[in-house]
């Protein structure tokens, strides 16, 4: 173990990762495939998505696979949203640790948009007293991701993460899909308990939906319709870069900054770049009681609509239940999050 070349390696690596995600900048605000952006995990959500130095189980697969080489055995962890307008989103994770190798992990999550009647101007009419345009068509839009990750400890200190993973959605009238990468660092300091984390996510290709279209166009001046050929236009996946940080201010490890036998008080923080906004920040706090309650509270910053977050957990002997509540605001509905883990041996 060589504590000076490990504290010289982080920063060149986090400067390596920069680098990487900065060099695509050119399309600011307009990125393709935004569910991408709606991250599974009750737990991290409650921390404000301050998660990618904190994260110890299979939900690291979603906020930094480097974190996946701290299970021991075997995680698996199943996630359920009740989203906006009645969107649902499920997921399910699992990662196991090989002695001298590494630790894999599977992932997979499917957003569930429903049923939509498709309308069309041709067929405006007037049903039960109100002018609809029901063409008797229905479309199920929805999008899924499955991933496959590797994770292995370099050194005492370090630990690295990477993740292959196929994203597709599909809006009902084209669908569209392609692979795109995670990638990962952790560092344990050795100063306190303080661990840091660098990740990039959703490193990828850009996404076009078509070639070329055919689309209707209504000229007034000679009150006829007419079709324009449209050429399709690509848009880059929504990456982030973040950098997180987390520490237990209070732990029954000794190293922690304050002593307890029965209770915890873990602090996080992520600075997050993405691809199509501003720099965000993400800030969180979980209480734990005899390692089997905790409450959690995050709150970001620099965003539209999200702010403050709540939530608790439970650890029954080796299973966990975790519940977030995310606030979006004036406008929009809360989001409610429920995991379910359970450690495997």
């Amino acid at each position: 173990m060589n504590i000076k070349r490990d504290i010289l390696v982080l920063p060149v690596l986090c400067l390596l990762l920069w680098h990487g995600n900065g060099r695509a900048f050119d399309k600011v605000g307009t990125t393709s495939f935004q569910f991408l952006k709606v991250l599974p995990s009750a737990r991290g959500t409650a921390l404000g998505e301050a998660f990618s130095a904190a994260t110890n189980n299979s939900d690291a697969v979603y906020f930094n696979p480097a974190a996946l080489t701290r299970i021991d055995k075997m995680d698996l962890a199943v996630d359920y949203m009740n989203y906006f307008l009645d969107v649902t989103h499920y997921s399910l994770a699992a990662a196991w640790t090989v002695p001298n190798l590494g630790t894999f992990a599977v992932h997979g999550i499917m957003t569930d948009v429903g049923e939509i009647r498709v309308t069309s101007v041709d067929a405006l009419d007037f049903v039960d007293g109100v002018y609809l345009g029901y063409t008797g068509e229905t479309i199920h839009p929805g999008s899924q991701v499955f991933g496959l990750s590797f994770a292995r400890d370099l050194t005492d200190h370090f630990s690295f993460g990477l993740t292959a993973k196929y994203g597709r959605e599909d809006l009902g009238i084209k669908s569209t899909g392609c692979m795109m990468f995670d990638a990962g660092l952790t560092y344990e300091t050795g100063f306190r308990t303080l661990k840091l984390a660098a990740v990039v996510r959703h490193f990828g290709p850009e996404v076009k939906f078509y070639d070329n279209v055919n689309l209707r166009r209504y000229d007034a001046s000679s009150d006829s319709s007419y079709y324009k050929r449209y050429t399709g236009k690509s848009y880059p996946l929504p990456q982030i870069f973040n950098i997180g940080l987390a520490a237990w201010l209070v732990s029954p490890n000794p190293d922690a900054l304050f002593h307890a036998g029965n209770q915890t008080l873990l602090i996080a923080a992520d600075m997050v770049q993405p691809r199509d906004y501003d720099q965000q920040y993400n800030l969180g706090i979980e209480y734990g009681f005899n390692d089997l309650l905790f409450l959690r509270g995050g709150y970001k910053l620099n965003y539209d609509t999200e702010g403050m977050s709540l939530g608790f957990g439970l650890a029954i002997n080796k299973l966990r239940i975790d519940y977030a509540y995310s606030d979006f605001g004036d406008y929009l509905d809360a989001v409610h999050r429920f995991s379910f883990g359970f450690v495997l041996d």
